[in-house]
């Protein structure tokens, strides 16, 4: 007797911070940390995005921000960080459609 597969659950939900954090690294921007986050807490306020308190928010984008320099897409030169090519692969519009793409290509394959 063969039991059904579950179907697996996978969060997808907007990232807003990196989302605003490649907004403003993919527009040439250059900059120390602390520039950077007060750009991205700006932008955040603008879309009602803010949560949890500046510091909290503030771990929060550095943390995001060191992720996409493991990632390759942000250069670190000392304290200073620049958006690489293709950083935009990582907003979370381009994650959804991806992850999208490979449900209907299971759903394909199976069906």
């Amino acid at each position: 007797m063969s039991f059904p597969r579950k179907a697996s659950f996978s969060r997808r939900v907007a990232d807003h911070v990196t989302d605003e954090l490649v907004n403003v690294l993919s527009g040439g921007a250059i900059c120390e940390f602390k520039e950077l986050f007060l750009k991205v807490y700006a932008g955040l306020k603008l879309k009602n995005a803010v949560s949890g308190g500046e510091e909290m928010l503030r771990l929060r984008c550095y943390e995001k921000l060191q992720n996409l320099t493991n990632r390759g897409l942000v250069k670190k030169t000392g304290k200073i960080y620049a958006g690489l090519k293709g950083i935009e692969q990582a907003s979370s519009v381009h994650q959804l459609a991806r992850a999208d793409a490979a449900v209907a290509a299971r759903v394909a394959a199976a069906g």
